[in-house]
């Protein structure tokens, strides 16, 4: 345990920290497996739209790496204009 004030202080941000990321790491996970787990292809598109969003906003506040986001957009995207075709 710190001793020192600042240590402490620290210590409770990095925390609170954890538990937020942990809530919104969660949340995006979440976002990405309904879009896989879709049975139509225009509710995988609904759900695209939403995981987009979350991607983006969690590589805006550092979650994660903004190429990590677009990569991830990508292969979602891609899966979803396949099952467009496929339901064509």
């Amino acid at each position: 345990m710190p001793k020192i004030k600042s240590a402490k202080k620290a210590m409770r941000q990095a925390r609170s920290r954890t538990i937020r990321n942990r809530a919104q790491r969660s949340s995006l996970r979440t976002a990405l497996k309904h879009v896989r787990a879709a049975a139509t292809a225009d509710a995988a598109a609904a759900a695209y739209a939403l995981a987009a969003r979350v991607l983006d906003r969690a590589a805006r506040k550092g979650l994660i790496h903004k190429n990590n986001a677009a990569r991830q957009k990508s292969r979602l995207a891609a899966l979803v204009k396949r099952l467009k075709a496929k339901a064509s």
